[in-house]
């Protein structure tokens, strides 16, 4: 088959790379002039590897627990698989480099590619392949970042919970970041204050994270990835997710209306109860934090 995908980030270019190894011809389009995420915390759980296996030699830094400090409580939760700590930039490129001649740089789509049997839209929260679908938007967050040069391999994340949201510290390696997820009018006032408080400057960079599954009914376009608003409830990384959804997408190939209905079966149920989960531990963290173990463990990916 003829196939588009537009949209050359991770989830893109994994799909691009499988569908090319089953013989189909494919293209992905990006509109910007180079390839690589530079807003992205780059914190994958092991399974990356099990997706991607040779972005082991990209890792700068090894994470196994989160702390949460609540305004009362500290709270260590140790993760059943460990963290990888990694730049996606270079993560994107790694991919890239397998089929670069299969990517056409500045192809800024302003109108559905002519000529494909399959279209598949991986463009990104701002999706336009979702627009032309006349899909509802998903729900968005605001996910901000910076870097401070301080050199750090704890092997551990702090955050601090927030409104509808939590500001990080992540060690990696040659660096410390510090960033926030929350609501996109409060966010950067939240880190402001936060960073202010603790004396701590960066220059940030700012993306919004969009949360809420959308996939079209359709038997010829489809979406995958941040575009279909497959992102973690808890924390908003998406790129594992979107590597599941990938390969459903792939195992159901080329019946997008059979990978619309797997991809609803699987992420729907996981969705929903993680989001009740969260609230759950945010009123108790908030109000009632006596009720929370000072130490727990969960799955780095689901929640169940």
């Amino acid at each position: 088959m003829k196939i588009a995908i537009i949209g050359a980030g991770t989830s893109g270019l994994y799909l691009a790379d499988n569908l090319l190894k089953r013989g189909h011809e494919v293209t992905v389009f990006e509109k910007k002039s180079e390839i690589g995420n530079d807003v992205c915390s780059g914190l994958f759980s092991k399974r990356i590897l099990d997706f991607i296996p040779e972005s082991e030699k990209l890792i700068k830094n090894k994470i196994n627990k989160v702390i949460l400090n609540f305004p009362k409580k500290r709270i260590s939760v140790d993760f059943s698989k460990e963290f990888l700590v990694m730049s996606h930039y270079d993560l994107d490129n790694l991919l890239a480099k397998k089929i670069k001649d299969k990517i056409a740089l500045n192809s800024n789509i302003k109108e559905l590619p002519q000529g494909f049997d399959r279209i598949i839209g991986c463009d990104g929260y701002n999706s336009f392949i979702r627009d032309y679908l006349q899909l509802k938007k998903p729900n968005y967050r605001l996910g901000i970042l910076g870097f401070v040069n301080k050199p750090s391999s704890n092997n551990y994340v702090e955050t601090w919970p927030c409104k509808n949201g939590f500001i990080w510290k992540i060690p990696r390696g040659s660096d410390t970041e510090y960033g926030i997820m929350a609501n996109v009018k409060e966010a950067n006032q939240l880190l402001d204050d936060f960073l202010k408080k603790n004396n701590i400057f960066v220059e940030k960079k700012a993306k919004l994270i969009p949360h809420g599954l959308i996939i079209p009914s359709n038997n010829k376009i489809t979406l995958c990835g941040d575009a279909a608003g497959i992102t973690k409830p808890w924390s908003g990384g998406g790129v594992v997710w979107g590597l599941f959804a990938a390969d459903i997408l792939l195992k159901t190939f080329p019946d997008f209306k059979k990978y619309n209905k797997e991809l609803k079966k699987f992420f729907t149920p996981k969705t929903i109860i993680s989001k009740i989960a969260v609230k759950s531990v945010y009123c108790l963290g908030f109000y009632l934090p006596w009720f929370l173990p000072k130490n727990s463990k969960m799955e780095s990916d689901f929640l169940f």
